[in-house]
């Protein structure tokens, strides 16, 4: 056979076959690893620059909007001093222009605080758990500052009209005016400062920055007082035309309270006045003593709870009993309702003021002068009109002249300042001062009006509600006038659960700091004529105590010894009253135990306003469960 040849075997190149890949493969698979570290890595460089570039951003501009609340707290600052204490005085007039100047500046300054808190970053940021707190805190600050300048503040500057140049004007009848003009602004401004209140309290109240949690409760406060006056002022705007006389003239029955003996509005109705209202124009027609109503016998009735409450004392027929019940209602019908028996007048309502309004009012525009040229100023018309009289005057009829003539001295000055734009929003700093302390308060004999003003403090209402309550009411039962001398104190605590209610304790402390000698005969006479033997400044109260709806009596301790006290109801509230001698120069401690169903917070606490003021200490206790 013939032999073939067979050549050689040639090595072939390799290709872009499967042998390349297998030759390659390692190499490819660190590339592409490397590529993937490196996108991680870039993604992570790129969010971190994001994140710091955001919080820079954030912290830039928190800065700015600090800078801008703190211009706005600035202005409004000017704004609140040029209707408080100063301009009170009359030593700092602030204009309208002024006021409304200082209210847009402070609304401008919100604004870009608002708009410096928003966008991308802001929004991110507060959703975040935990980090996110304080951003989401400092961001619905400043938008809650930035509503409250620009739709709460603002209108409530507008209010006062812009005095004339070289005219005093009449303050309050333009005040009138721009009531009614600027209603509707004020309760729209009032919805929106209720609603920010709601929203400033669902901020977060902790979070891990200190800073952001002390602003955020600097603005709860400052909203929880401004909420009430722009309220207030909502309701004014509806009330206080038609009752100023913007659409026919009013006349109301104004009493000058002696709290020098207590009743259960405050002070025996001593001298009186007859306001006329006439299109924002006020003037007095009359004025009078309680020597002239004694014989004056009301026409009403009040209910046979009421009846059943004070019988024996008479209030509706006898003149000095006519206002024991602390609420303010009954003793306006009573007044109103022996006016008209004694006159044959209607009048449209009752306001009852007390020689502590007096002396902030005075304080406003300045001392008057009765007709003897006795002066009376913000700081002698108290001890004046409550203490030093009895001493000046011991003829009983010259003595009731002299609070007469204080009256009218201490009216004639109001109604000149009241005429005086510059003096105006100091005067009504200070009957919303008196309002608030229960010692300025209106009736009205309209019925739709009296059920606008009843929720208001300045009703003296009684509230027949469910809920804790604590109140303790005071009246002279000696016939004396040594009530200037007396100090009340109050401890309400609520103890151990039984069942459903809660064990609470109420100590009432009583002191007369009278003096044993020196005082005048008709100071610690004792009309009373009590069958034990008493000796000059000694006094008698009956001491009431208010509990809250359905509460009962367990057992009370008069100065460590078991006690009797007699119980009642008035308008839904427990009552619990003790006939008290209390000596010249003693100290009394009444301890109530009771038992309330609706104790689980603080109780609403009833402040009669005597000479001096009560002192209430409050310790509640938590929720009963059954």
């Amino acid at each position: 056979m013939t032999e073939r040849h067979v050549p050689a075997a040639v090595p072939r190149r390799p290709g872009p076959g499967r042998g390349a890949v297998r030759a390659r493969g390692p190499g490819r698979f660190r590339d592409g690893a490397q590529d993937h570290r490196r996108t991680v890595r870039n993604t992570l460089l790129a969010t971190t620059t994001l994140l710091l570039t955001g919080a820079a951003w954030i912290g830039v501009t928190g800065l700015l909007a600090r800078s801008e609340l703190i211009a706005a707290q600035q202005d409004l600052s000017t704004l609140r001093r040029s209707v408080g204490p100063m301009a009170a005085s009359g030593a700092v007039p602030a204009s309208s222009s002024q006021r409304q100047q200082a209210a847009l500046s402070a609304a401008a300054h919100a604004a870009r605080a608002h708009w410096l808190t928003t966008g991308p970053a802001w929004y991110t940021a507060a959703q975040l758990p935990f980090l996110g707190g304080p951003v989401r805190t400092v961001r619905g600050a400043t938008y809650a500052a930035d509503r409250l300048a620009g739709d709460v503040l603002a209108p409530l500057a507008r209010i006062l009209p812009q005095p004339t140049p070289g005219s005093h004007g009449n303050g309050m009848s333009e005040a009138l005016t721009a009531l009614q003009q600027h209603g509707p602004d004020l309760a729209r401004a009032a919805r929106v400062a209720t609603q920010v209140q709601v929203d400033v309290h669902g901020l977060p109240r902790s979070t891990w920055l200190p800073t952001a949690d002390r602003a955020r409760a600097g603005l709860a406060q400052q909203i929880d007082r401004l909420a009430p006056v722009m309220t207030e002022a909502s309701l004014a705007a509806r009330v206080l035309p038609p009752m100023l006389g913007a659409h026919g003239e009013r006349r109301y029955f104004l009493a000058f309270q002696n709290l020098a003996e207590a009743r259960g509005t405050g002070g025996l109705p001593g001298a009186f006045a007859v306001l006329r209202a006439d299109g924002g124009h006020l003037s007095f027609e009359r004025f009078g003593n309680n020597t002239e109503m004694e014989t004056a016998k009301a026409d009403v009735d009040l209910g046979a709870e009421f009846a059943n409450r004070y019988r024996g004392s008479d209030p509706i027929h006898v003149w000095a009993n006519s206002n024991m019940s602390p609420h303010f209602p009954y003793a306006a019908r009573i007044w109103a309702s022996a006016w008209h028996e004694h006159t044959g007048e209607h009048v449209d309502g009752v306001i009852a003021v007390d020689p502590v309004t007096l002396s902030r009012l005075l304080r406003v525009t300045g001392p008057a002068r009765t007709a003897d040229g006795t002066e009376l100023t913000a700081d002698n018309v108290v001890d004046l009109t409550e203490r030093a009289s009895y001493a000046v005057y011991d003829d009983i009829a010259r003595r009731k002249t002299f609070f007469v003539d204080a009256a009218r001295a201490a009216a004639g000055q109001l109604m000149t300042a009241i005429d005086d734009q510059r003096l105006l929003p100091g005067l009504l700093v200070a009957m919303n001062d008196a309002q608030r302390d229960g010692r300025l308060k209106v009736w009205s004999a309209h019925a739709a009006e009296q059920r606008l003003l009843e929720s208001r403090p300045y009703s003296g209402t009684l509230p027949d509600t469910p809920g804790p309550f604590a109140g303790l009411v005071v009246n002279n039962a000696a016939g004396s006038k040594l009530d200037y001398y007396l100090d009340r104190s109050l401890v309400w605590e609520a103890g151990d659960c039984v069942g459903d209610e809660h064990a609470v304790t109420v100590t009432v402390s009583l002191t007369n700091r009278a003096p044993a000698f020196g005082l005048p005969g008709y100071v610690t006479l004792r009309e009373d004529h009590p069958p034990y033997p008493t000796h000059p400044g000694d006094n008698r109260l009956l001491v009431s105590y208010y509990a809250g709806a359905g509460a009962t009596f367990t057992g009370a301790v008069l100065d460590g010894r078991p006690a009797q006290v007699t119980p009642g109801v008035e308008r839904g509230h427990s009552v619990f009253t003790l006939d008290l001698e209390l000596p010249a120069g003693s100290h009394r401690t009444l301890v109530l135990h009771l038992l309330e169903p609706h104790a689980d917070g603080a109780p609403t606490v009833l402040r009669q306003p005597l000479v001096t003021p009560l002192l209430a200490t409050l310790k509640p206790g938590s929720a009963c469960h059954v």
